[in-house]
């Protein structure tokens, strides 16, 4: 157990060989745990851990047992209310050598008609405590991963793989293995359609890419063959009710797929082929985006999506102030590049000055504008699944930095602004670079 408080931040060292940088921590162990109570034994530490109760376990038929029970008291002093009770159940759990023995007494206090259930509820609960076969330190020195489970779902190795570091996100095994998505909820207006909802196309796609199964799997069993798509359940909003729907998959381009399963063989289909799916997705052609740079190529082709497919439609200042902001990150990478060799140009450092002072400025309309914010998640909706199809693909656009790409602050504050004052469209009129920029992304998206 490792507490971010109690990492070094601040203090990266350089580590031997090519095992790279680390930042040094102060770790927690089970072990040190059982020592520091004088309680060795650490198999009863998940009963330690129900019987307190967790985010999943909440067993209130248990307070009999505590009612009934003298725990004895640990030796340190200044212990009160809860932490009394913990560190006696750690005292009254030491003396028993395996957890089945802790239950039986447990047991012991409870009525006859409950033991059989409660036996059953704390053993279930343990479980959850079991610790993964997986060796993470494997993985984290050898970049090895191995693991039984996901062996057994049968998913490419090029899917293991990229799931393991990162590259693909939860999301898609959660469509892959177990056929159903959550859909997380912003900040946005209750009254209207989820924000996801904007991107369901998009998410379609990713179905069909990660469920399309070959025209000769059931070829043994015809009796079997259907042309029906498959379907993900998502896991989304009515207002403010939870709502389960099914969605079906899409059915993908025949030139792409070649009625082959294209998970399988996605790693193959040419580079071009994979680009076309998704510039055909977002709606937009690679000719129209050339002229960008290319890490903002996809935020720019999820725009003009989320142009067309937004409802109610986005207005001029939103998508503005949605644009300035682009251009501020944007301004921000090239002030603060790292390289000592990369010299930014006089005007960009006294345009990104100026752009500090303007964020210093008190806001003058600090009204919270539900629509505008509804509309910024429905584009951040947008923005995530354009990734995740990206990254599915195996980039075939280069990924933004999502670290200045997006802040919804500065976007909000920008469009409080445009409403109230257009000049602030001019917010980097003293670098040409940026000005030239952002007429260049209006341009695009308008068009």
């Amino acid at each position: 157990y490792c507490p971010l408080s109690h990492f070094q931040w601040q203090s990266v060292c350089a580590g031997e060989g090519a095992q790279g940088c680390y930042v040094p921590a102060r770790c927690f162990s089970a072990e040190k745990f059982c020592r520091h109570f004088h309680h060795p034994n650490r198999s009863l530490l998940p009963l330690f851990a129900v019987m307190n109760g967790n985010d999943y376990a909440d067993l209130a038929a248990l307070e009999v047992f505590f009612s009934k029970v003298r725990l004895p008291r640990g030796c340190a002093a200044g212990k009160q209310g809860k932490h009394v009770r913990l560190q006696g159940l750690l005292n009254w759990l030491g003396p028993f050598a395996e957890p089945s023995e802790a239950v039986d007494n447990v047991l012991k206090h409870l009525q006859k008609h409950q033991r059989e259930e409660i036996r059953e509820l704390l053993c279930t609960s343990m479980e959850d405590y079991t610790p993964s076969d997986v060796n993470l330190e494997d993985f984290f020195q050898n970049g090895k991963y191995e693991c039984e489970a996901a062996r057994k779902a049968g998913l490419p190795r090029w899917v293991l793989d990229a799931l393991a570091k990162g590259k693909l996100a939860p999301f898609i095994s959660d469509a892959l293995i177990l056929r159903s998505t959550f859909l997380h909820v912003q900040v946005e207006n209750m009254q209207r359609p989820s924000a996801h909802s904007t991107a369901l196309p998009i998410r379609q796609v990713i179905y069909g890419l990660l469920l399309k199964v070959s025209q000769n799997t059931e070829a043994a069993s015809p009796s079997k063959q259907t042309n029906e798509l498959p379907v993900v359940c998502e896991f989304d909003r009515l207002q403010k009710t939870l709502k389960k729907t099914f969605v079906q998959a899409a059915s993908l381009p025949t030139d792409f797929c070649d009625g082959h399963f294209p998970l399988d063989k996605l790693m193959e289909v040419p580079m071009s082929c994979r680009q076309m799916l998704l510039l055909e997705t977002l709606g937009v052609k690679m000719s129209f985006l050339e002229s960008i740079p290319s890490h903002l190529q996809l935020p720019v082709a999820v725009t003009c999506y989320w142009i067309c497919y937004s409802e109610p439609k986005v207005k001029l200042h939103q998508l503005k102030a949605l644009l300035l902001m682009m251009v501020s990150g944007e301004l921000h990478r090239i002030t603060n590049d790292p390289d000592p060799t990369v010299v930014c140009a006089e005007d960009d450092s006294i345009a990104y000055n100026e752009f500090l002072k303007w964020k210093e400025k008190k806001l003058q309309n600090k009204d919270f504008d539900l629509d505008a914010a509804h509309s910024f998640c429905q584009w951040q909706c947008c923005l995530q699944m354009g990734l995740y199809l990206n990254q599915l693909l195996c980039t075939p656009l280069s990924e933004p930095d999502l670290t200045w790409l997006y802040n919804g602050t500065l976007v909000h504050r920008l469009y409080q602004e445009l409403k109230s004052t257009p000049s602030v469209e001019n917010l980097f009129s003293s670098s040409p670079k940026m000005t030239l920029l952002y007429q260049v992304l209006l341009n695009m998206v308008e068009s």
